[in-house]
This record gives C-alpha cells, structure tokens and sequence, in this order.
C-alpha cells in the first residue's frame, strides 16, 4: 500500500509538472529592413510581467524553426527561461538576428545601432501582448548588450527595468559595463554576481564600482550568490559564473525583486 501511494503522488507531480511548464513559440520578428529576431517565447496565462533573455558567449543560439536550440543550452538564462515563466512572466529568449546566423555572431556586434533597433522592436512586440513592465535580463556577455541597450534607449521605447546577472567588469578588447553611461538610466537595476566567480572578466570585487556607477536609477540592488557546484572553464555556464546547481534559487529572487520593483 506505501509503494502504490508513493507511485500515485509521484504520477501526480508528474502531471503537475507538466501543465505547469509553459508552451514554447518560434517567432520571426521582422525588425530592419530585410531582417527578422528569431524568438522563443513563453507566455503564462495571465503575465505579471515580460523578460528579454539575452544569452552571453557569441549570442548565437541558432534556433531552429521547430525550436531546437543549437548553442547555448546551458547558458544560465536560456536554460532557466522555464523557471521564469512558472513566476508569471512573459519570456522572451532572443537569437542572434536572421543577418548575424554565421560566425562571429553577436561578438563585436553588442553595442552597435543595429543591436538596439533589433531588440526596440522585440520590445515594441511584447508590449503589443501585455501591458506588464518589460525587463531587459542579460548574463556574462549579454550584460553588454541589454546595458548598452537600456543607456541607449528611454521611455517609451526602452525597457522598464534591467537585470545583469554576472556582469562583464573588464574587457580588455571592447567596452565593458561599468564604463558605459550607466547614469543614463531611470529604471529599476538588478546586480546579480556570484562571489566566487573566477572568470577574468567578472570579479566580483569590482562590482561596488559597478553600484557606484547607477546614480540615476530609481532603485539598484546587488544580490550576492554563494553556493552550488563549479565544474570546467570558470567563464562557462557550469562554473560559478553560471550560478550552476542554483538556478530556482537565483530566478526566484531575480523574479521576486522584479515583481516588487513595478
């Protein structure tokens, strides 16, 4: 009787589990002339808000038009996109545009005009679905684009608030967050950073530079991680880095800071 009990509960998370994960949706946003955003999106039944996921590395995820994801997998964004739509958010997963489909991907392309026009529309579209605040979420190398972005682009068009999870402090080959026009922005900004992140590129000990440069926001949190497991390249998504073994713990506190910031 214990062992068919304990069967029967587990069919019943099973079940749970799986109405619970929000369907997945290809879509080919026409944005500059003769180009198109390749998103997938996952839309809650009643959205309380609308994330942008901008994976680091080249960006390339190389969607595939049934949804297969190329690249980046285990980016910590493109594999935690389930866990913020369980929060009530709309979720948007951005590829590398339809003319940036080949090698090097976004890498040098994070902060020119053709990067913004392209995620202004992805903005523009949400906010066709939802009347919800839109956040801009970018990790390791795609903190450069969604902070270059939101300096780039003001109300209305820009984002309403912006989340940089394990930030590109110093970049020796282009231009890194905190030396960006941080004081621009006049929206809620989220500091998300491991304090053991090994990566050249994150030290989490230059992240108070970081803070000291959001003067004009109209609220700015760091939240420090520790914990969880550090496995391989310590810039890769199953380091530190990528909050591995942590993901339901971090998007929890990501998407509850947000929710109470609107």
């Amino acid at each position: 009787m214990h062992t068919i009990i304990k069967a029967g509960l587990a069919l019943l998370f099973t079940i749970h589990a799986v109405i619970s994960m929000a369907q997945e949706q290809v879509v080919d946003l026409p944005t500059r002339a003769g180009v198109f955003q390749r998103m997938l999106v996952l839309t809650p039944p009643e959205p309380r808000g609308a994330v942008i996921l901008i994976a680091g590395g080249h960006g390339g995820l190389q969607i595939s038009a049934d949804g297969a994801i190329k690249w980046g997998k285990e980016n910590f964004v493109v594999r935690s996109r389930q866990l913020f739509a369980e929060r009530g958010l709309l979720v948007v997963v951005v590829d590398a545009p339809s003319d940036r489909q080949s090698p090097p991907f976004l890498a040098g392309n994070r902060q020119k005009p053709e990067h913004v026009a392209d995620i202004k529309a992805v903005i523009a579209w949400i906010r066709t679905k939802t009347k919800t605040p839109v956040w801009l979420v970018g990790t390791s190398r795609g903190t450069q684009s969604a902070a270059f972005i939101a300096t780039e682009l003001q109300a209305p068009d820009g984002p309403d608030g912006l989340v940089l999870t394990s930030t590109i402090l110093i970049d020796h080959e282009g231009r890194s967050v905190p030396a960006m026009p941080l004081e621009k922005l006049r929206i809620p900004v989220l500091v998300v950073h491991h304090t053991q992140d090994g990566c050249k590129h994150c030290p989490y000990s230059d992240t108070a530079a970081l803070m000291d440069k959001l003067t004009g926001t109209t609220s700015k949190q760091l939240l420090s991680i520790r914990g969880g497991e550090n496995t391989g390249d310590p810039c890769n998504a199953l380091s530190y880095h990528g909050y591995n073994g942590l993901d339901r713990e971090v998007i929890d506190q990501i998407a509850s800071w947000m929710l109470a910031s609107r």
